[in-house]
């Protein structure tokens, strides 16, 4: 049996898909996967959680992608560092708990990880995307694809 050595980058996007604006993660990710990168793997989940650690295994890089309702137009993009913080529970986690469980267990430092948070504003049960939203999706994708491809661009506002 051999050992499967995961691609150096990965894509990770959450959020709900029935929720409007908080399908954006999922979205992004579905986008980004049809492209077919080399050396790019993607996931996504509805939640981060703690088991996600466990993926960041043997990357090079980590991008983390979301909605969100106090990121810039069309998107922020920001540097994440490993912390605990109040969304430290059994269930949904920030990135930042993420990469500090993974330095508990590894007992090494993460990955360099990026947060890509795109800006959404219509979260209600049911509901699509918005338009303005699709828009922002399609100017992050542009930028993801540079960082997936050529290294990360420096850290600001998309």
């Amino acid at each position: 049996m051999s050992i499967r050595t995961p691609p150096p980058i990965l894509v990770f996007g959450w959020g709900n898909p029935s929720r409007g604006d908080d399908a954006l993660g999922p979205l992004f990710i579905d986008a980004l996967a049809g492209r077919a990168l080399p050396g790019v793997e993607c996931l996504t989940d509805f939640q981060l959680q703690v088991e996600h650690a466990l993926d960041l295994r043997d990357r090079q890089r980590v991008l983390f992608v979301d909605a969100s309702v106090d990121a810039g137009h069309p998107f922020e993009v920001s540097t994440v560092l490993p912390a605990r913080d109040t969304s430290f529970t059994t269930h949904a986690v920030s990135p930042q708990v993420v990469l500090s469980v993974f330095e508990d267990l590894e007992r090494c430092p993460p990955p360099p990880s990026t947060l890509l948070a795109i800006r959404g504003e219509q979260w209600a049960l049911g509901t699509e995307p918005s338009p303005q939203a699709m828009a922002r999706l399609a100017a992050a994708l542009d930028w993801a694809l540079a960082w997936c491809t050529t290294g990360p661009p420096a850290p600001g506002a998309g």
